[in-house]
């Protein structure tokens, strides 16, 4: 399952991109914004991170689009079990998986074009986390601190 998320912004490239994974026949679920008039992007990133972390589906995952990819990803960051991964080409989207184990890439529109995205999109769904390596090591830690942080004050 995908999710998928846009603001006013990146609602024209959602668009597309929906269309373009239900043409190769995959489980797409918009959670919004549905227009392009403005909306506030934290909004759509927390609907976004809650759907991922409370679904029942083995393989979710989400797509993020908003002018640069910077807003919506530091909203999912503070979303508990939320790995939230900015793209700009494939190399990063490329390592957002197999460095970062990302269950969410974050996309600008107004950086990317259809096909870059559709590039990205496709070297990530291929991507698989490198298992046994130091950056397991590095995710778990990642895990372990927000796990003993998330929620305190001080």
């Amino acid at each position: 399952m995908i999710y998928m998320i846009s603001d006013h912004a990146g609602y024209n490239l959602k668009q597309s991109i929906i269309q373009f994974l239900f043409s190769i026949n995959l489980d797409v679920k918009d959670l919004g914004t549905y227009s392009s008039e403005s909306v506030d992007y934290p909004d759509y990133a927390f609907k976004l991170g809650e759907a991922i972390t409370t679904s029942k589906c083995n393989d979710v995952w989400g797509i993020a689009i908003c002018g640069t990819g910077i807003g919506m990803s530091i909203a999912l960051n503070k979303v508990k079990n939320i790995q939230a991964a900015l793209i700009h080409n494939d190399f990063t989207a490329l390592h957002a998986k197999t460095h970062n184990n990302a269950n969410v890439i974050c996309i600008g529109a107004r950086l990317n074009t259809y096909s870059e995205t559709v590039k990205m999109i496709n070297t990530f769904m291929h991507a698989k986390f490198e298992l046994g390596t130091n950056h397991e090591r590095r995710i778990e830690k990642i895990k372990k601190y927000e796990g003993e942080h998330y929620g305190k004050c001080s």
